[in-house]
């Protein structure tokens, strides 16, 4: 028996060490204690009890001293396996040292006679298979109490000793039982069984068999160690919180990790989990200027001159501006009115009318025909004589303060000589004219080239002041 003992000692350290409230979370459980063999409670015909009564079921029941059979020791062990739905199997050997039986009849109708108890010491083991309902199944009752209800079968040893009684056989009965679970892993176990005994020589040798043992419930799968079993886990590798069904929340900002666009930052749930440092009202992964408050329409960045374009795209961020111009505002040179993008004169002053540019004005053609006068060429030739460059300079640079005028330029010849020969000379000076402004800078489609001949004399050809006065140059807008 020391030996027995030492070895249950054994396999409850170990199971103690190694078990983890049984149930489908965890399925297995192991129980550890004592129990303690009452024959008189359970009515043997023949027994009387201390005070001479004849005994009858649950007679002193609660007479520890003088009618239980215990060691003050291990002496049960306990495998268990939740089956689901309310239900366990259990497995238990037990086993104990007898020294009370009170009163036993040999025989059937034999006359009672009393045993001291001094005659009576003997073994008990027993090894039973049980079936137990868990009441908690039935209503919604609190964690911690597991009432059940059970139904056992067995066999057992029974030895009185000196007594003479000594045999085994199938046993049967059942009884009632408590979990008080401390956690979902340990739980002391009260519990009480009837037992049957089904061996002749045992026929009067029936009894209740109570135990008191701390159960260790293990069995449940939790690979992450967060404390949810893998079966309830929706993340059931990676250590998470039971809000999130064992889902982690890194940031700590009450959304899980799966629904959280920003998982390692807190954030709320208005930007679904990301943070908003400026306060801007947009997200910080959108925000493009995450530390200065800004317009949605910007990405989060500001806009002070409030002209569509972000600050730091804008050239002129404090002056409001069209885009087209990097945020700035159009300038204009000249001051004509008239901004550069639209001005085709920028750095001369003209008319919103003529884009910017200054008109050409009947006193500016007066100007330009006063220097033609004294364009002067060689006899009967299209070369200029040294003196015609002077004008033509002059001419030159009216022409370049007003870029977008137009001008007919028109050549004429006395009428000395045939007019053939006059047509053709005043086509080749008026042309010679034109080509050294071309030259000198003007544009070819702002001047035209005619010439007239002798047609359109301004003076009289007979005398030779009139025929002077013919052979001219002539300037007029042509636009």
């Amino acid at each position: 028996m020391k030996q027995f003992s030492k070895l249950l000692v054994a396999c409850a350290l170990v199971l103690g060490f190694v078990a983890n409230a049984q149930t489908e979370d965890n399925p297995w459980a192991v129980t550890v204690g004592a129990n303690a063999v009452n024959f008189l409670a359970a009515g043997n015909d023949g027994q009387t009890g201390n005070a001479g009564q004849e005994a009858t079921m649950f007679t002193e029941f609660f007479n520890v001293k003088d009618q239980w059979n215990y060691i003050p020791a291990i002496s049960q062990l306990t495998a268990a396996r939740y089956m689901g739905s309310g239900v366990s199997l259990d497995l238990t050997g037990t086993f104990s040292k007898l020294s009370q039986y009170n009163n036993h009849s040999q025989e059937e109708d034999d006359v009672v006679t009393l045993f001291d108890p001094n005659d009576i010491d003997g073994d008990y083991f027993g090894v039973d298979l049980g079936v137990n309902y868990h009441l908690n199944t039935l209503w919604n009752g609190m964690e911690w109490l597991d009432p059940y209800v059970r139904a056992n079968a067995g066999y057992n040893w029974i030895d009185f000793g000196s007594n003479s009684i000594d045999d085994s056989g199938l046993v049967a009965g059942g009884g009632l039982g408590i979990n008080f679970w401390l956690n979902e892993n340990i739980a002391i176990k009260v519990q009480s069984a009837y037992k049957n005994n089904f061996a002749e020589e045992l026929e009067d040798a029936n009894y209740f068999q109570n135990t008191l043992g701390l159960t260790f419930a293990f069995g449940g799968s939790d690979i992450d160690g967060d404390g949810i079993y893998d079966k309830d886990d929706a993340c059931p590798e990676v250590f998470g919180l039971e809000e999130f069904k064992g889902c982690p929340d890194t940031d700590g900002d009450g959304i899980e990790d799966a629904k959280d666009a920003c998982p390692e930052v807190p954030g709320t749930v208005e930007f679904n989990g990301c943070a908003d440092t400026d306060g801007d009202g947009v997200a910080d992964p959108q925000d493009e200027c995450v530390d200065v408050v800004g317009l949605k329409e910007l990405n989060g960045c500001p806009d002070a001159d409030a002209d569509g374009l972000a600050d730091a795209k804008d050239g002129c961020p404090q002056v409001a501006g069209p885009a087209a111009n990097n945020g700035c505002p159009w300038p204009d040179t000249d001051g004509d009115s008239v901004l550069d993008k639209d001005d085709q004169c920028v750095d001369v002053a003209g008319t919103v009318a003529n884009n910017g540019c200054p008109e050409a004005t009947e006193e500016v053609v007066k100007k330009l025909n006063a220097y033609a006068k004294t364009i002067l060429f060689d006899s009967g030739k299209a070369s200029f004589k040294e003196q015609a460059f002077a004008a033509l300079t002059s001419m030159n640079a009216i022409f370049k303060e007003y870029p977008t005028a137009k001008f007919a330029l028109g050549g004429h010849t006395d009428s000395a000589g045939g007019a053939k020969s006059n047509q053709k000379l005043s086509e080749n000076r008026v042309n010679a004219v034109r080509d050294w402004f071309v030259a000198n800078g003007i544009a070819a489609d702002r001047l035209t080239a005619t010439g007239y001949g002798e047609t359109t004399p301004i003076d009289s050809n007979r005398t030779r002041a009139g025929r002077a006065n013919n052979r001219r140059v002539e300037v007029k807008l042509a636009n």
